[in-house]
């Protein structure tokens, strides 16, 4: 049966993936088929590697690698920036993110004239603040733009520290050398927002105790209100703002019972963490890879093999995974075309980040490469529809 739909599949949409030959630059990125890749680059605190596979009719994914100046301030100071933005229910949400986070980052960076905890939690809560205005601005022509929200996860590495921030699933691994053993263990750095997990599930019930249903197991998967996953994001606006959970929003969007506080936050979790000489490396990614492979195992990927390529190494051997768990060979799930490709991986984008600890411990106020760089994916219109 399943042969039967993977010819199929193959018939129909293997000759549209001619139309994503290919091209690109050693500057920009490469196009191949649905993979976009930059397999070397250099950030001012090293080396780094990007990818992104699209899935979804439209990249709900956005990415991007921002290094050298973090304010407007010619004194710094000077760092690298890695942003994941994994967007549901269309890409509006982190296109915005991926437009205006980093801008805000800059601009309470100036105010501050440093890098701080703070710096992000403005970054985050502006960004949020403006795109409710957008969808504000944008509900009485297209009200659906309120059940558009992402995932945010960001890393900035300034003067030595690393700080990380994230809301929803995406997540951010350090590759660190064990002196005594030659190993490379993986350690998680960022804190995830989704109801699968216990603790969230917890929190959630802790926050709203008058609501026996604010976590609900819908289909064998736990969802805030039967809904979505995740407990906090940036949009999302119809789970937060009651005004914006009525018609004409589609139906299975609505809640039954009105809500007096916000259901879902746009609250980072923010860690901060002193770079070490063993700090070897950091893996940013979207949970399109998480979902196919452990902390360790994608850290072992990078340390065991050439840093040249390795986010696209870490995809291939994801997308390897993918095809396995549906019983198909990887050269056949290669050639199923963006929209349906979402029955068989999410979208995935990763950023590997290098850690040279000469770079790394250098003055913030000290300039380096400067550098601006997003991932990429097939360019289409917003309103562009899949091929049939």
């Amino acid at each position: 049966m399943l042969s039967r739909l993977v010819n199929f599949l193959r018939a129909c949409w293997w000759p549209s993936l001619d139309r994503y030959a290919h091209k690109g630059s050693d500057a920009s990125g490469w196009q191949d088929g649905l993979l976009w890749y930059k397999d070397n680059g250099q950030h001012f605190n090293g080396e780094f590697s990007m990818a992104v596979v699209q899935a979804n009719n439209l990249l709900e994914d956005q990415s991007q690698i921002e290094s050298g100046p973090l304010s407007t301030l010619e004194s710094g100071p000077y760092g690298t920036f890695v942003g994941i933005y994994d967007g549901h229910g269309g890409p509006e949400t982190s296109r915005y993110i991926n437009d205006h986070l980093f801008q805000h980052l800059k601009r309470f960076t100036t105010e501050q004239q440093s890098m701080s905890v703070d710096v992000i939690k403005k970054a985050y809560q502006a960004t949020e603040d403006g795109f409710f205005s957008l969808v504000t601005k944008q509900w009485p022509m297209n009200p659906q733009i309120a059940a558009v929200g992402s995932c945010c996860l960001v890393g900035v590495v300034c003067n030595g520290t690393l700080y990380i921030a994230n809301v929803g699933d995406s997540r951010a691994v350090l590759g660190r050398l064990v002196k005594a053993t030659g190993e490379v263990l993986a350690i998680q750095l960022s804190s995830e927002h989704n109801v699968a997990i216990e603790s969230v599930r917890q929190e959630m019930h802790s926050l709203h105790p008058d609501d026996s249903h604010i976590v609900v197991l819908k289909h064998n998967v736990w969802r805030v209100k039967g809904l979505i996953q995740i407990s906090r994001s940036i949009g999302d606006v119809y789970l937060k703002k009651a005004e914006f959970n009525r018609e004409p929003l589609y139906q299975k969007f609505r809640l039954r019972q009105p809500f007096r506080m916000p259901i879902l936050s746009s609250e980072p979790s923010v860690s901060v963490h002193e770079l070490q000489p063993h700090d070897q490396f950091l893996i940013f990614a979207s949970d399109g890879l998480w979902e196919h492979l452990s902390n360790q195992v994608a850290v072992d990927i990078v340390q065991n093999h050439p840093r040249n390529g390795s986010a696209r190494r870490l995809v291939k051997v994801a997308l390897q995974e993918a095809a396995k768990k549906r019983e198909m060979r990887y050269s056949d799930l290669k050639k199923i075309d963006r929209g349906v490709r979402r029955h068989f991986h999410d979208d995935i984008t990763v950023i590997v980040v290098f850690l040279d600890s000469n770079l790394v411990s250098r003055a913030s106020s000290a300039k380096g490469p400067s550098l601006s760089l997003r991932g990429g994916g097939i360019k289409l219109p917003a309103k562009t529809k899949a091929p049939c």
